[in-house]
């Protein structure tokens, strides 16, 4: 009722003030920052990103200690904040249990007197436990086995290989464990194959292994002759690692086996794999016809002999160095200040004290995300949002079913196949049901133990609940109510094995959408947004499952190959882009990219509310004042906004290497210049270049 009585207020402006001009204080106060972010000065169909953004960019310089900055992380502050006053409100009434533990797990995370105490004590008495390694004593034991399970189960470490339980591809309605390459020290392996552009990062990377070990009681020269061993063993992984844009073809990489052939077969004889998938899974009894799905079958099979070849000292090492980097972040300030100097340097952030509290903060919400989720959405997500977004969601997929008709590239058995899937996605808004339940929360963090004072304690407990719920999923069916993503996240993914969008409420307020908007600006907002998520579901890796979430050949060929030239057009438009001298990788984008430019399709929901009466169609919905641009135009402007961002040098440097999305920028000028509706409704001229003759599409 609120949505609509504001909607007709904006219909029933006096027509004779201003007629179609949208007055209210929501609409002048957004016009202010729309136009307050734009640069006029700069040809909208020559560079659009800098038309839309060129004003913000200019009013917003990097804040201290941040590495990159927009509206997303401007947004996370603000729900920072909010999350901040929740945990702190200890007199609050009526909390559920698991609500009270995020309130103690927060308040001994920002114990820093205890933390203090403590020091390096914690870690060291924790490496003992493991079997010590190489940096204050000699050691010579036998134990790599013994270590390997004890990293993997109780501290959740991944050293040479990755193990986890996660829906079965092929089989959408069973969990099964899945073995994959595990991640490096540093963001990606082309920090230690390429050693010339990456020579400082090396360096910092070294110098800060090198003041772990020296905190951690070895002397300097000990410590740096163990590091420079190390970081030398994990450039050998990163070579044998797999790059990321050459596994995006899940069909080819997945292959299902029992237990037993991961030994069996010599596919990873290095590994005594019932001893170590049994600790890692406890208390779920298993037995070698367990079944186990590998992706990354000739990186195990060479890390295996890796293992091998490798000397003992070193492996031991290695893996309590995981260990040790994993738990850094909460001692005491000496390893926080070795963290904060390493990665100033990777990151290019300016010196800076981050307050404790959104360490904490952060912290919590990664730990009880859903205890403190409920806090949060019963604080700041009015109920009607979730009504008003599940709307928007409709209109969207009836966009996208409807620009089907026009893809002159798929047959229509593939098409029709198609639009049962989008018919099917299940849009999940806001929180899973279960989190506003006392009884179902308190259910879920029973097992969760957490103390007023201890914080080392409580990390530890969390490992140990994180790795039971993990063992616990293996006999479950995939669940709709697990997410990925805690409701404070200002985000938003799509799940192709559960053929599920989800969107949760910290995404759901402004800038991305708010009640009093112009629906030009919410569809160019929050619309792209899910537009992105349902696009998703067809691009080069979603396309692969069927309407259930099940990866099989659901296309006929000739559609297939026809994807396949499509997309390539992608490829190579990104790659063509550069940031910083630096190419960007179209195939590693490739996904993130058609998303992108699917997300377009909404102008599509414009085009047609009129004839299919949704509720007030574009052009006759009231314009910002002060704009002097129509409502299709401020859609893209919109669209663009959400993307105006600042960052280092180093940060745009990470992202070419590891992000699977492409710079702001260039999601900007990509997906414009793609766009027909785009050069229509901005009059560009032919060969503008925001409108290239020839154009990518597929959706």
């Amino acid at each position: 009722e609120i949505f609509l009585s504001r909607l007709f207020s904006l219909a029933v402006l006096s027509p004779t003030a201003h007629p179609g001009l949208c007055l209210t204080e929501a609409c002048i106060t957004v016009a202010s920052a729309v136009v307050g972010a734009l640069d006029t000065s700069v040809d909208p169909c020559h560079d659009f990103y800098n038309f839309a953004c060129g004003g913000w960019v200019k009013n917003n310089p990097l804040p201290e200690g941040k590495s990159r900055w927009g509206p997303f992380s401007n947004l996370w502050e603000h729900n920072m904040l909010v999350m901040k006053h929740l945990l702190e409100n200890t007199t609050m009434k009526g909390l559920s249990k698991a609500e009270e533990k995020a309130q103690r797990y927060y308040q001994a995370c920002m114990n820093e007197a205890k933390i203090e105490e403590l020091g390096a004590k914690p870690l060291q008495e924790l490496i003992n436990q493991i079997g010590g390694w190489a940096l204050t004593q000699p050691w010579d034991k036998d134990n790599f086995q013994e270590v390997l399970r004890m990293v993997s189960a109780n501290y959740r470490t991944s050293p040479f290989f990755t193990v986890f339980v996660s829906t079965d591809s092929k089989n959408s309605n069973s969990n099964i464990i899945q073995v994959d390459q595990s991640s490096l020290g540093l963001p990606s392996r082309d920090y230690y194959l390429n050693k010339t552009a990456n020579e400082k990062y090396l360096t910092a990377y070294l110098n800060f292994l090198t003041e772990l070990g020296v905190l951690l009681g070895g002397s300097e020269e000990t410590s740096r002759t163990l590091m420079e061993e190390i970081v030398d063993f994990e450039t050998t992984l990163a070579n044998i690692t797999v790059p990321q844009d050459e596994r995006r073809d899940e069909e080819l990489i997945y292959h299902k086996m029992e237990a037993k052939d991961l030994t069996v077969r010599t596919l990873v004889p290095a590994v005594d794999w019932m001893p170590y998938l049994t600790e890692v899974f406890a208390p779920v009894p298993l037995n070698e016809s367990e079944p186990v799905v590998v992706y990354a079958k000739e990186y195990l099979q060479q890390v295996s002999d890796l293992i091998t070849k490798t000397n003992k000292s070193l492996l031991n090492n290695y893996m309590i160095m995981k260990v040790v980097r994993k738990i850094v972040s909460i001692l005491d300030q000496r390893f926080q200040d070795a963290e904060q100097r390493f990665l100033e340097v990777m990151y290019g952030t300016k010196k800076s004290c981050t307050p404790r509290w959104k360490l904490c903060v952060s912290d919590t919400d990664s730990a009880l995300g859903f205890a403190l989720g409920a806090m949060f959405v019963k604080a700041t997500f009015p109920e009607d949002s979730k009504a008003i977004a599940e709307d928007m969601v409709a209109k969207i997929k009836w966009a996208f079913e409807d620009s089907l008709k026009y893809v002159s590239w798929m047959d229509s058995e593939t098409k029709k196949a198609a639009k049962e899937k989008a018919d099917a996605i299940y849009n999940m808004v806001g929180y899973p049901e279960f989190i506003m339940n006392a009884t179902k929360l308190d259910k879920v963090f029973n097992d969760f133990e957490v103390v007023s004072d201890l914080n080392f304690q409580n990390v530890m407990q969390y490992y140990n609940f994180s790795a039971r719920v993990t063992a616990d999923q293996l006999r479950k069916t995939p669940n709709r109510n697990q997410w990925s993503m805690t409701p404070p996240t200002v985000n938003a993914y799509y799940n192709p094995t559960k053929n599920e969008m989800v969107l949760p409420a910290g995404i759901l307020q402004a800038p991305f959408y708010s009640h009093s908007w112009p629906k030009a600006l919410n569809f160019g907002g929050i619309g792209v947004v899910m537009g992105h998520e349902l696009t998703h579901a067809f691009d080069d890796q979603g396309r692969e499952y069927d309407k259930e979430g099940n990866l099989r050949p659901w296309w006929k060929n000739s559609s297939v190959e026809a994807f396949k030239k499509q997309t390539q057009c992608m490829v190579e438009q990104y790659g063509n882009y550069s940031i910083n001298q630096e190419p960007l990788n179209g195939k590693h984008t490739l996904g993130e990219n058609i998303a992108d430019n699917g997300s377009m399709s909404n102008l599509k929901c414009f085009k047609t509310w009129k004839q299919n009466g949704f509720l007030l169609s574009l052009p006759d919905e009231a314009t910002l004042p002060a704009l002097g641009m129509t409502n299709h135009q401020l859609f893209f402007v919109g669209f663009a906004q959400v993307w105006c961002s600042v960052r280092t040098p180093e940060s745009s440097h990470e992202g070419v290497i590891t992000d699977p999305h492409s710079p702001s920028r260039f999601r900007v000028i990509g997906t414009i210049s793609n766009s027909r509706e785009f050069s229509n409704h901005f009059g560009c001229k032919a060969d503008a270049p925001m409108n290239p003759k020839h154009k990518c599409e597929l959706w």
